[in-house]
């Protein structure tokens, strides 16, 4: 199974020419066009237990929500900033205020979705960027802001109704996020060449008369400094080239960081015990006249927890 590469492989090309991609946000709060949004903090707001860590529970007032989008850090992490465009992890809590939850992943898996570029509602966009990893932020949205006079019927929100958002930030990965750059290199013979300095950009070319593999091959470049990858989640940064080079694409140029699933089949599996930080060549073998083999190297840029 190697649709995540393959896609890459031929569509990112056509990115870089001017083609439109998307992000796959399913998980998360769908996109509503909305003017820019400002941010209060006046309440009222539900109470949350716990206000740290833990699958939270809202407890709401009496009366009406406060005016336009409200926010309020229950505790403020200490990592990273989140920045407009980046890939943000995050688990969540969604519920209409004085009303039923109609969404939540922390009895399941994180989101990962990218932020302050349109792909999620105008409340996440506006609350969430300018946070810092590590924070649980709620949110209260009115409808302009989240699904719109519409509302989402399917999830139970109406038109009128005003929602909430418990938010933990996991992790927040820009564009230019790479690998470990103090990674250790490893003396190792590969037939497609992979170039760009440790910690950067990576790009990977098949010379011509280079064999195809015949099996999937996992060649670590340099090993990093981080906990080996279990089963989960991981993000990564990538580049591939068809064995013809015929097409190639790298989400350093295009998308940015991707949160990918291993132990589940994909493509990404033999990751499985390769430190974080670690640059690692993978080649796929050719398994018909629509599936050519394909070289992609592949930095580890961390890994998350997922149930």
């Amino acid at each position: 199974m190697r649709t995540t590469i393959l896609l890459l492989a031929t569509a990112l090309s056509l990115a870089a020419c001017g083609a439109e991609t998307s992000d796959d946000a399913t998980t998360s709060p769908a996109a509503t066009p909305s003017a820019a949004a400002g941010v209060a903090a006046d309440g009222p707001f539900p109470s949350t237990e716990p206000a740290v860590g833990g699958d939270p529970a809202l407890t709401f007032p009496d009366g009406d929500p406060g005016p336009g989008l409200q926010r309020q850090v229950l505790t403020e992490g200490e990592g990273d900033v989140v920045e407009a465009g980046d890939l943000l992890v995050a688990d969540y809590l969604g519920q209409v205020w004085g009303g039923e939850v109609f969404d939540g992943s922390f009895d399941g898996d994180p989101a990962a979705f990218s932020i302050g570029t349109g792909s999620v509602i105008q409340g996440w966009d506006s609350g969430l960027v300018g946070q810092t990893v590590g924070s649980r932020v709620l949110l209260t949205i009115p409808p302009d802001l989240g699904y719109g006079d519409a509302g989402n019927p399917a999830a139970g929100i109406g038109g009128t109704d005003t929602i909430v958002f418990v938010v933990d930030l996991l992790g927040s990965y820009g564009p230019e996020d790479a690998g470990d750059p103090g990674a250790s290199a490893t003396d190792t013979e590969t037939g497609p060449t992979v170039a760009g300095d440790l910690g950067g950009p990576a790009t990977v070319e098949v010379p011509a008369g280079t064999p195809e593999p015949a099996e999937t091959r996992t060649t670590v470049l340099a090993t990093g400094t981080g906990e080996p990858v279990v089963a989960g989640g991981i993000v990564v940064q990538y580049a591939v080239a068809l064995w013809d080079n015929s097409s190639t694409g790298s989400t350093w140029d295009s998308s940015g960081p991707e949160a990918v699933g291993v132990g589940d089949g994909g493509e990404f599996d033999s990751l499985i015990g390769v430190p974080v930080g670690s640059r690692v060549l993978l080649e796929f073998p050719s398994t018909g006249e629509d599936s050519p083999a394909v070289a992609a190297v592949v930095d580890v840029v961390d890994q998350f927890d997922q149930s």
